[in-house]
């Protein structure tokens, strides 16, 4: 009997989980992989399209280069997942049948019922979001003069806010622009959660940057331009970008799974509370013991090879592996700057410092890209992608 095994999504879950069922899977399953559109973004890299659209060639690949020719891809909007019927709803296209899936449609932005947040601000989701916010903010700059420059205004300062702001610090800077840049986290410090110094590290690139920085006052509401604090005086914007929390993706809404915040939990093993549903990245809480796997890239990663190899004993009645993230280390750009925090060693090397920058850091940073690229393309579209990353 033929197994139809389907992949939901194309962020590093996806593409990840796809590379291995491939080599997985044997000839009496059928994969199918669907995403709404047709390759893969480095997505950790996509604020880099904020300064330079043209970065969008180096860090987008196309599903054909993914996908073995014996994969089905479907590029169509996932709308529901129905567990009693076992079909996945499109927005365009008939239902599509599965017998296992994973579900591995990453997350879209929470604005946490802030009034007016979500009809005033941009997000950084995707590759249009980022070539929207370069339109945004090159069409405010036009405008703007130096006695009045524009005010651009990101909103949350974990790494999506932190790396548009350098971004767009960069941008500034390369054509002259009139801009001033604020960058506003409702808690105590920059980079939330993480070590003081790798936070300190960051706040002294951002000011260095010329990044105006607001802590530790939450905003309470947006309008078409200027922000409301809990505490401060109101800021103005003509650009407001939002990078302040994620939720899990309205497609599965209904579906009859367990779920916080729209996210699938799920086990170790990346199994749901349907056995046939497993889900990894965004779109998942994974437990981890104390707390669940974070929604990074770098766990999105490791994650992949596992779920894909689970999916492929629960097809032979195997029992299923469980999964361990393991923390390789923090690195951040802020325009062409980077800090690295609690990297592991390498072949043996300990490091010095805990925390660093300058061109080892930048170059790392770099590397992890272009590793990611070579593995799930080609070592050679790693190479063209190096000046871009």
């Amino acid at each position: 009997m033929t197994e139809n095994v389907i992949v939901l999504g194309a962020g590093y879950a996806g593409a990840g989980a796809v590379n291995t069922l491939q080599s997985e899977l044997d000839d009496d399953a059928r994969l199918t992989w669907i995403a709404d559109v047709d390759y893969h973004l480095v997505l950790h890299e996509s604020h880099r399209v904020i300064r330079d659209p043209d970065v969008q060639s180096d860090i987008t690949i196309p599903v054909e280069e993914i996908a073995a020719p014996s994969t089905r891809f479907v590029e169509d909007e996932v709308t529901g997942l129905d567990t009693d019927e076992q079909v996945i709803e499109l927005a365009d296209g008939e239902d599509v049948d599965y017998d296992y899936v994973l579900v591995a449609l990453g997350s879209q932005t929470a604005y946490y019922g802030i009034p007016g947040l979500e009809e005033h601000s941009l997000t950084l989701k995707s590759l249009d979001d980022a070539l929207e916010i370069h339109e945004a903010v090159a069409q405010a700059s036009r405008d703007a003069t130096r006695g009045d420059p524009a005010q651009i205004v990101i909103g949350g300062a974990g790494l999506s806010g932190i790396q548009t702001a350098g971004e767009i610090a960069e941008f500034r800077d390369q054509h002259r622009a009139p801009l001033e840049i604020h960058l506003v986290e409702a808690l105590e410090e920059i980079f939330p959660g993480n070590d003081p110094e790798i936070q300190q590290a960051l706040r002294d690139l951002l000011q260095d940057a010329g990044v105006q920085i607001h802590t530790d006052d939450p905003i309470t509401e947006a309008d078409d331009d200027v922000i409301h604090f809990d505490e401060g005086e109101p800021l103005s914007h003509d650009v407001l970008v939002w990078t302040g929390g994620i939720t899990g993706r309205d497609a599965l809404d209904d579906a009859d799974l367990e779920k916080e915040h729209n996210r699938v939990n799920t086990g170790a093993n990346f199994q749901t509370s349907d056995e046939r549903v497993f889900a990894i990245g965004d779109s998942a809480i994974i437990d981890q013991g104390d707390r669940p796997a974070p929604p990074t890239a770098q766990a999105a990663w490791q994650a992949a090879d596992v779920a894909a190899e689970n999916i492929t004993r629960a097809i032979q009645n195997r029992p299923l592996k469980t999964w361990e993230h393991e923390d390789k280390g923090t690195v951040v750009s802020v325009g062409d700057k980077a800090v690295a925090h609690g990297v592991k060693p390498a072949f043996g090397i300990s490091l010095p410092v805990d925390t660093f920058g300058g061109a080892p850091a930048k170059n790392l940073k770099k590397g992890i890209a272009a590793r990611w690229i070579a593995d799930v393309s080609s070592m050679n579209r790693a190479r063209k992608a190096w000046p871009s990353l």
